[in-house]
């Protein structure tokens, strides 16, 4: 496991106390390096001042791997991150916190389904609520279960937001999507409810996922595909 991985882990947990989404021992992170090895924050540790070398090795079945150094114990809610992964092999990293607006929708058990935002539908479709599971215990995978095929990230009942992606930025990205879509959904309710997105073009929208995963990665990694994710190429794109 590179170096790297470990201070991008920690870059985001700086980012996620930075920008309060998490406060004091808040949240974890968690990035997938091997068939059956996860490197994950450690418990007690606020993730704004986390160093690589707390950071902990552990396996698909939370048990921490011979020869980690970091003499700490994996995060609590470690379970949630492994049940993603177990569930999901094409996931690489799993971000948990507590943002005060998804907090405070995932309280109220209100979900974020209305096609509002272009961002909203492109990168999760609606942002669904779990039902409501005690902290460390294996209801908090189960309660993902319904989700983790078909979104990038929930609001969890009554505690916060997790989303996963293929690297720890691309998590921390969708975290912060998260947290930017119920700003502006408690706004919009604030003033009396919006205009969402006519159907026909959240159709639109969702056929673009493709291109616009593509438009992401670089260049010679999306020539393999089609540049539009619909069939079809764009010259003056």
């Amino acid at each position: 496991m590179g170096s790297d991985v470990r201070a991008d882990i920690c870059e985001v947990g700086r980012l996620l106390y930075d920008r309060g989404y998490v406060a004091s021992n808040d949240g974890n992170i968690s990035v997938r390096v091997g068939k059956n090895e996860v490197v994950v924050t450690p418990s007690g540790v606020s993730k704004g001042r986390m160093e690589p070398g707390m950071l902990v090795r552990c396996d698909l079945d939370g048990n921490v791997l011979p020869g980690d150094a970091s003499g700490r114990f994996p995060s609590s809610e470690v379970k949630m991150h492994l049940a993603v992964y177990r569930a999901r092999p094409d996931v690489r990293a799993v971000v948990h916190a507590h943002p005060v607006f998804a907090t405070a929708f995932a309280i109220c058990r209100h979900e974020l389904a209305e096609p509002y935002l272009p961002e909203l539908v492109l990168n999760f479709g609606k942002i669904p609520v779990t039902d409501f599971a005690m902290l460390s215990t294996d209801e908090v995978p189960k309660s993902l279960m319904p989700f983790v095929h078909d979104y990038n990230g929930v609001l969890l009942a009554n505690h916060g937001a997790v989303a996963w992606g293929g690297d720890v930025w691309a998590a921390f990205d969708l975290m912060e999507t998260i947290e930017h879509s119920a700003k502006i959904y408690k706004a919009v309710h604030d003033l009396g409810g919006g205009v969402p997105l006519a159907p026909q073009d959240v159709a639109h929208l969702e056929r673009l996922r493709t291109f616009y995963r593509q438009r992401a990665a670089r260049r010679d990694d999306a020539a393999a595909g089609n540049a539009n994710g619909d069939g079809t190429t764009d010259a003056n794109a």
